[in-house]
């Protein structure tokens, strides 16, 4: 499983990386995956983190 984080969407709320900090980081003013292949045992918490982004930046496959 992987998610990123469409720059042109995200609007730097920080939502993601509060809610999943060991998958999204900052990088300036928008979010960014930090990793290629989301941890198992981080899944959930990018879901919620896809779910709850105010903009849906948030693509995971």
């Amino acid at each position: 499983m992987k998610a990123s984080v469409d720059a042109d969407l995200c609007t730097g709320c920080e939502l993601c990386t509060q809610t999943c900090p060991d998958v999204f980081e900052m990088d300036g003013d928008v979010a960014k995956a930090k990793v290629d292949e989301i941890p198992a045992g981080a899944e959930d918490c990018v879901k919620q983190a896809a779910e709850e982004c105010p903009v849906e930046a948030i693509k995971i496959e």
